[in-house]
């Protein structure tokens, strides 16, 4: 998907690529890597080295030797983690802890974007194979150790059967198919694709789960495996591999990690890393919240609104927080438009249909893409610090289709679209050709102020065409049901996280079988094949974006599958945040990164 989830940015070089882990006529090229001006007088450290003592394949930390204890005190607004199972994660609170818990194969550099080895101590590529070496001597929590059947369990067991989150699943079918995977031995591994797949090494990130405890549950079902691992289950229970272990959730009021003993990091003197004793997760409801709580001192890190960058700068010389620029959100904003013309089991459409007959109109929603004033939005809302967007690629994309240039707000344009359609203008009202009043429903997930102030702005933007527009902010669950379970919604203002490294992780955003293909969900197990034309396009091009391995050859695919979005416009995009964040000073080892963000690297930051 865009997977629900996480922050990363800008760009990377192949030039940092493990030589001893992969075949050097492998052909994953990139373009020139790009660094933010900020960021460059960064000293970062030299890539992790693996070590073995006493018969443990440790990963050794390059960065500064640091001090032991501390701890840092992070904010999630909203109501908390959904679960702590890291395979059916669908929310970033739960997919950013799940990721404290739990590691994956392999990781992404944060610097150049290569991938690199994690819980795999390296990893070898052979045409379609896929060779997998793990780490030995490296346990989970409850110290059992981790091995080849746990990697095999994880496949085998939880993606390939799409229990969960089947996102990882669609993303890993070539021609249908799913790869096939062999034990070699107890800490090796053979994963063998259909046909060369260019996205496949970044999809072993997957986390990791330990066979010995998730098996028991999985056995009975999805449907219990999808209950497992609720925010209730008491932490001494939960195995993990992860740095962090969790040690108390309380309901609505903060989520508490210790370190985990067992972790397979060190530093540069042999010491087992994490060097913070606890990760807590503050509970607050919404940003002002989050505001109030920082200036408190009650949490270590702000991201910083638009409207609050220039007073915290100011300020900074004389503070205890540090503030950095680190360039374009990799996530995208944008009112999605339900364009599902199908009928639940009873025969009652999911959309209305006269208004189903308005959205599926193609002028209609361009109309819509004209009418919206991305300009005063930047300004009003982001304060400037952001930058309108027309794609379904971010700013900081290396696959951004740059010869979309946008336009700016024109009402006029916007009425004769309407016009040209069928719709009629009278007494300020907007009617269709049969003398129907266009009214519908906006949600957003309420909490989300700029969310919120977004839906505010596009109802006056749209009520200037006529339109009567009911804004509805509604709870995140509640949302999320709503649009990929229910189908009972007309528009709604949402985001996705992505990165900016590989478009195939859209696959179940823009593939009309996708889990997240929001704008024209099918029902689970729908069989009909009702595709309209420019979606069976991108269903092609995300099938043969996949198979081609060099930049050069992918780039022009998914330049046209963002020109398809542009030119039908199911989903329409607003703009795109710059990401500025404010840090304590007293943390140390901070190397944000354009691709990466501030705090990836938690294991290695430490209080001076």
């Amino acid at each position: 998907m865009k997977r629900v989830i996480i922050f990363l940015f800008i760009l990377l070089i192949l030039g940092g690529l493990l030589k001893s882990c992969i075949r050097k006529d492998v052909p994953y090229t990139f373009p020139e890597r790009i660094e933010q001006h900020e960021l460059k007088e960064i000293n970062y450290p030299p890539d992790e080295k693996n070590v073995t003592i006493n018969g443990v394949d440790y990963l050794q930390s390059q960065a500064p030797v640091g001090k032991f204890g501390g701890e840092i005190i992070i904010s999630t607004i909203g109501e908390g983690p959904k679960t702590f199972n890291p395979c059916n994660t669908k929310d970033a609170t739960s997919s950013s802890m799940a990721g404290l818990m739990y590691d994956g194969l392999v990781t992404t550099n944060p610097r150049t974007g290569v991938v690199m080895p994690l819980l795999a101590k390296s990893f070898e590529i052979d045409g379609n194979d896929y060779i997998i070496h793990l780490r030995q001597g490296v346990k989970w929590t409850d110290n059992m150790p981790i091995t080849a059947d746990d990697v095999m369990y994880t496949y085998e067991e939880i993606v390939f059967k799409g229990y969960g989150n089947p996102s990882t699943m669609d993303a890993m079918k070539v021609d249908g198919k799913l790869p096939q995977l062999v034990k070699i031995d107890d800490y090796t591994v053979k994963f063998t694709t259909p046909k060369p797949f260019a996205p496949f090494l970044r999809q072993l990130s997957y986390p990791i789960v330990p066979k010995h405890y998730f098996k028991q549950y999985s056995d009975m079902g999805e449907s219990v495996f999808n209950a497992f691992l609720t925010p209730n289950t008491p932490p001494e229970e939960i195995v993990s591999s992860g740095a962090f272990k969790l040690k108390e959730y309380v309901a609505a009021q903060r989520v508490v990690f210790v370190k985990n003993p067992n972790y397979y990091k060190i530093n540069l003197n042999d010491e087992k890393l994490p060097y913070l004793n606890k990760v807590v997760y503050m509970i607050v409801g919404d940003t002002n919240n989050e505001i109030l709580k920082f200036e408190a001192k009650e949490i270590d890190l702000l991201s910083l609104r638009g409207s609050d960058v220039a007073r915290y700068k100011i300020r900074e010389p004389k503070s205890d927080y540090i503030v950095y620029n680190i360039g374009p959100d990799t996530g995208t904003m944008f009112i999605v438009i339900n364009l599902n013309n199908r009928k639940d089991k009873n025969g009652k459409p999911y959309v209305d249909p006269i208004k189903h007959s308005w959205f599926a109109n193609r002028d209609f929603r361009a109309a819509i893409d004209w009418a919206i004033d991305r300009k005063s939005m930047v300004q009003n809302i982001a304060s400037g610090v952001a930058e309108p967007l027309f794609t379904a690629e971010s700013l900081n994309s290396i696959y951004l289709n740059k010869y979309i240039k946008g336009h700016p707000c024109d009402l006029n344009v916007a009425a004769k679209t309407l016009a040209k359609a069928g719709f009629l203008y009278e007494d300020g009202i907007l009617r269709d050709m049969y003398g129907n009043r266009v009214e519908f429903d906006l949600y957003t997930n309420a909490g989300n102020l700029e969310r919120e102030a977004l839906g505010v702005m596009v109802k006056q933007d749209l009520e200037n065409l006529g339109m009567k527009v009911n804004f509805k902010p509604l709870e995140f669950n509640s949302l999320v049901n709503k649009l990929t379970n229910t189908h009972d919604w007309d528009m709604a203002i949402m985001g996705l996280t992505g990165s900016p490294l590989e478009p195939h992780d859209g696959k179940n955003v823009w593939t009309s079988q996708g889990s997240l293909h929001m704008f024209n969900q099918r029902p689970q197990n729908y069989k009909i094949d009702d595709r309209l034309n420019w979606e069976k396009e991108l269903d092609e091009i995300f099938k043969e974006g996949a198979l081609k391995l060099s930049f050069e050859e992918r780039k022009p695919l998914y330049d046209r599958y963002q020109t398809i979005i542009y030119n039908q416009k199911p989903i329409i995009y607003l703009y795109s945040p710059t990401r500025i964040i404010a840090i304590r000073k007293k943390f140390k080892n901070i190397f944000p990164t354009s691709l990466s963000g501030l705090i990836y690297n938690l294991d290695e930051i430490y209080i001076e």
